[in-house]
């Protein structure tokens, strides 16, 4: 009985070795940071999501993506590794993406409308101009004083489609490059796209990049807005502007961005022959 006490005792004491040689390999996995900036405009602590090239060094420049709906369980996680594929297999540069997480996206991402039953559904709604403003004033120089950084992007989908496109139109200097999918132009009865002539009209024409996606499988309504949009900017005619445009003939509200965003970047950074 006691030789099996010891034999039992012995294997358990090698089995616990064993489990702690395998468990003291383990790292963690780290693809970059996550960070807090006070907002003052916003009055409110927001969450940073930061991913960093593998080979990060921090006194090189490098473009930045400002990815709307940024959170780890939204569109952070996806986005960051089509952008390393991107540095990988085509001709994009090593990139940051600041994933900015959400709290009430339906506050910051809509201008005001005075639509009773957008008010009834959105009810914390129309506050874009205090994200606009938290975006220009606070993040962007937060970010340029943390990294060096060369051109900017800003991703935005469906309602954050919406915000981009505000800012293109009315804010266009804050970034240089625009990717707008299945932006919710149907919000405050189109007002914003019906403004979009003039408001074009108003900006300089420097070297800018828009990339406006919809999918067929969407609202007939999201659809035809999209369309319309791309041809009002074609129609501005910014000799300086490159404007795309990508009907995704197989997706819907809920897949399109993965892939559209794919397409988009593809105009940027055709494949290029591993070196």
């Amino acid at each position: 009985m006691f030789k099996k006490l010891l034999t039992f005792i012995s294997i358990l004491f090698t089995f616990q070795f064993m489990v702690f040689a395998q468990t003291g390999n383990v790292k963690p996995l780290v693809i970059g940071e996550i960070r807090a900036i006070k907002s003052k405009i916003l009055k409110e602590e927001r969450t940073l999501n930061i991913y960093l090239p593998q080979n990060f060094d921090k006194t090189k420049p490098y473009p930045i993506i400002y990815l709307l709906d940024g959170c780890m369980n939204e569109d952070f996680i996806h986005v960051t590794g089509l952008v390393q594929f991107f540095n990988q297999m085509y001709a994009m540069p090593e990139t940051i993406v600041v994933g900015i997480a959400n709290i009430d996206r339906k506050r910051d991402f809509t201008f005001h409308t005075d639509l009773k039953d957008l008010q009834k559904d959105y009810p914390t709604t129309g506050h874009s101009d205090k994200f606009i403003g938290f975006l220009e004033k606070e993040l962007k120089p937060y970010i340029e004083s943390q990294f060096k950084t060369t051109d900017t992007y800003l991703f935005g989908q469906s309602l954050g489609g919406l915000l981009a496109t505000e800012i293109l139109l009315k804010k266009p200097e804050m970034f240089n490059n625009y990717f707008i999918i299945s932006p919710s132009l149907w919000w405050d009865d189109e007002s914003l796209l019906k403004q979009a002539p003039l408001l074009l009209s108003k900006i300089r024409d420097t070297k800018k990049f828009v990339y406006v996606s919809v999918g067929k499988g969407e609202h007939k309504v999201m659809v035809k807005d999209a369309e319309d949009f791309y041809n009002i900017l074609l129609k501005s005619n910014k000799k300086n502007w490159t404007v795309d445009y990508k009907m995704m003939e197989t997706d819907n509200h809920a897949t399109i961005l993965h892939r559209s965003l794919y397409e988009g970047l593809v105009k940027l950074f055709p494949y290029q022959e591993p070196k």
